[in-house]
């Protein structure tokens, strides 16, 4: 897992506890759209990360 996905994470984290503490309904929205946001990149970077290393074995089992 790179650091990046790590970072997502966090940040996602970071916005949905900003969300459970905000008093205000507009902020606690827009904290839980931004925490959505930083999931959806990091589902989708290691979606990403998943597909490369299986069509490098593939090609090193080719190779092989």
């Amino acid at each position: 897992m790179s650091a990046t996905i790590d970072f997502y994470r966090t940040q996602a984290e970071k916005c949905t506890a900003e969300a459970g503490a905000s008093p205000l309904d507009q902020v606690r929205d827009r904290n839980l759209r931004a925490a959505a946001a930083w999931q959806a990149m990091a589902d989708k970077l290691l979606h990403t990360e998943k597909l490369r290393a299986e069509k490098e074995a593939a090609v090193a089992a080719a190779k092989a």
